[in-house]
């Protein structure tokens, strides 16, 4: 099967995750992501943990990539970097503003050589801004969002979420805003310039608290494992843990109350609806808890799927990878790296006319294609690749094999 995204060109100047994640939706879809890197590689290789050297968080964000090693500072790797951007159908940068122009790889620059050129910025607050200039890392957004003053045991201080969830929102909009452009300009032949925030994209996905704040005249407030909208929709303790157990309905609830022994309570007013079981959750709570606290996790999910209930163990990242679930998904494959060999990542999820999701190849060494990018793309014959290496205008192994 053709990969969707065959034949599509990525010039991929971004760094750490935001920018990265990004890019490497399009290659598990099958674009070619030339990766730009300066000669001491993106941060994220020095970021633990590693494997033989090898940073895991770049593993993982990197894969399917080619790497071209160039120097920025250098008026020569400027202008190959621009070479190459012209020559490919997306653009992708997560500098701080400004820093693309004063490189001379801004929009304005490529574009004049690319019209049709997709050309999307990430940033922490937008190109154009009050905060443009703010640094802004992951925390600071969630801070900043409403996101970490949402979320917290009820009573307690605000806590962040468990992974950089700001800058993956950043880059899951990022490739689909990038692709949106795309089939625009198959209709229109126009290119785009794409500003994506953090914080906008955080900002974003948080309806539940736009729905308190909108429509209820609320500020949420910190609920810990329960839904704030919905009970019981959250975490119970069992003999031996906790089980999440969901109803969203009345038929559901009614099913649920007759099985933890409490059949009719649905008509109590205090529990006749979901607002009504809301405003009364301690009670609801107790009432679940005295029936799960004498089941394990496991006997306790048993008996509420059988009735038809969502309900679920919590899972730690281990044992989550190694359910049955994930394994027949294929979530996660083993690539063959050129120095540490086979190893897992995880790609892009979704399943193309049923075929198992996942990227053919795995990172790339730092510059391992900078030769081959250098003569196919920006048209470098051999001596002019080998002047600028002893220059140090670019790294990496210009046979291709490996990095300095």
């Amino acid at each position: 099967m053709t990969a969707p995204l065959d034949g599509l060109r990525v010039f991929d100047m971004t760094r750490v995750l935001a920018g990265p994640f990004a890019t490497a939706l399009l290659a598990d879809l099958g674009a070619e992501v030339i990766k730009l890197e300066p000669p001491h590689g993106d941060d994220y290789r020095q970021i633990g943990p590693f494997r033989d050297g090898e940073s895991a968080l770049f593993l993982l964000v990197n894969r399917g990539k080619r790497s071209v090693a160039i120097d920025l500072k250098a008026p020569e790797g400027r202008a190959i970097a621009l070479e190459i951007a012209a020559k490919c159908d997306v653009v992708v940068e997560n500098f701080r503003p400004g820093v693309a122009e004063r490189l001379g790889l801004g929009p304005d620059e490529i574009r004049a050589r690319r019209p049709d050129l997709v050309y999307a910025r990430i940033s922490g607050f937008g190109q154009a801004s009050p905060w443009a200039g703010r640094p802004a890392y992951d925390l600071v957004v969630q801070a900043l969002s409403g996101l970490m003053a949402a979320t917290g045991e009820e009573g307690g201080a605000p806590l962040k979420a468990g992974e950089a969830i700001g800058d993956l929102a950043a880059g899951l909009y990022a490739s689909w805003a990038i692709l949106a452009a795309l089939v625009r300009r198959e209709h229109t032949g126009e290119g785009a310039v794409i500003d994506v925030a953090m914080f906008d994209t955080l900002y974003s996905l948080l309806p539940t608290s736009h729905a308190l704040n909108f429509y209820g005249g609320e500020i949420p407030r910190r609920v810990g494992n329960r839904h704030p909208l919905s009970t019981p929709f959250g975490g119970y303790r069992t003999h031996d843990g906790y089980a999440v157990i969901a109803v969203l309905n009345e038929p559901q609830f009614a099913r649920f109350a007759a099985l933890i022994g409490q059949a009719g309570i649905e008509a109590d007013p205090r529990f006749d609806s979901d607002t009504a079981r809301t405003e009364n959750e301690p009670a609801v709570r107790a009432m679940i808890e005295a029936w799960t606290m004498t089941r394990t996790t496991d006997e306790a999910v048993a008996a509420l799927s059988a009735a038809g209930i969502a309900a679920a163990p919590i899972l730690d990242i281990a044992e989550a990878g190694e359910t049955e679930q994930a394994k027949a998904r294929g979530l996660v494959r083993a690539l063959e790296h050129a120095r540490i060999g086979a190893h897992p990542v995880v790609g892009q999820p979704v399943r193309f006319d049923g075929a198992a999701p996942g990227v053919q190849t795995a990172a790339p060494l730092l510059g391992a294609d900078s030769a081959a990018v250098l003569a196919d793309i920006a048209g470098l014959a051999p001596e002019q690749i080998a002047r600028l290496r002893a220059a140090g205008v670019i790294a990496g192994d210009i046979e291709g094999g490996g990095d300095d």
